[in-house]
């Protein structure tokens, strides 16, 4: 599933292009999680704004509006010039003067929808629940803490909600907690004030090497201009289960929790 580096690279790779064009189409391939709820017709020039980002959404300004995006378990927007009818796995196609963005998605788990604003309906109901962006100032240790206090839940867990703070899915909640040295299965309510602080710079730190990276291509992720990401040859325990911890040499283990698989060592990570 793209999380947020692959979100925010995905953004990067077509904001500046995108950015000032004039909607010349849009058309519609089979039906996504909710319908666009707009008549494709009515967006037909207007003009399109600077992409944003909050969480794993990417909100693209278009006249008096825009579209919210989500790209799902498998989904990858593609940029470029228009390339005839969509194909079968192509589902939205905005079309504009300066090239064309295509929405592919396999299993057809994301979205665009049209919102007349990111305070309005339905981006405001979307958008209610997560948490602060990693890298807010703001997000520190006090943040963490307050946020995960009283939470029976695993840390590993607590961390892939999102309502604390967003953007560390399964690899990089992995990843985060192999630097700060916590067990992923600890209570949420346990992890002291120091190790939030810990925590909290763990996961600023692994999200802006996946960004630096060009995100995790696990299976089949790619920016807009069809290139992938390559963070996954850096983790240190994601998808290293039997091999060798880099820090101590202990054995990296495999658990699974809430039916997504956890990579940790038991040597460094402590309850």
């Amino acid at each position: 599933m793209p999380e947020l580096p692959e979100v925010e690279v995905t953004r990067l790779s077509f904001a500046d292009a995108i950015a000032g064009a004039r909607v010349r189409a849009v058309r519609l391939g089979k039906p996504l999680r909710w319908p666009l709820g707009v008549a494709p017709e009515a967006l037909r020039g207007q003009s399109i704004g600077l992409a944003q980002r909050r969480g794993k959404y990417l909100w693209l300004p278009v006249g008096e509006g825009g579209l919210l995006m989500h790209l799902g378990m498998s989904g990858s927007l593609m940029f470029g010039e228009a390339a005839g009818p969509l194909g079968p796995h192509e589902h939205f196609e905005l079309e504009t003067d300066r090239g064309s963005l295509r929405l592919n998605d396999p299993r057809r788990f994301g979205a665009v929808v049209w919102s007349a604003g990111l305070q309005q309906e339905p981006a405001a109901k979307l958008l209610a629940g997560l948490g602060m962006e990693p890298f807010d100032p703001r997000f520190d240790g006090p943040h963490l803490h307050a946020g995960l206090s009283g939470r029976r839940v695993a840390i590993k867990q607590a961390l892939l909600a999102g309502d604390v703070v967003v953007g560390a899915g399964n690899i990089y909640a992995c990843e985060a907690l192999f630097l700060a040295g916590i067990d992923p299965r600890t209570p949420a309510g346990r992890i002291s004030r120091p190790r939030c602080e810990r925590l909290a710079q763990a996961v600023r730190g692994v999200l802006a090497q996946a960004l630096e990276a060009g995100g995790s291509t696990l299976r089949d992720f790619k920016n807009a201009h069809g290139v992938a990401g390559s963070f996954q040859m850096q983790a240190r325990v994601y998808g290293r289960e039997g091999q060798s911890c880099f820090a101590c040499g202990s054995t990296i283990k495999r658990i699974v929790q809430a039916q997504r698989s956890t990579f940790f060592c038991p040597h460094c990570q402590k309850r």
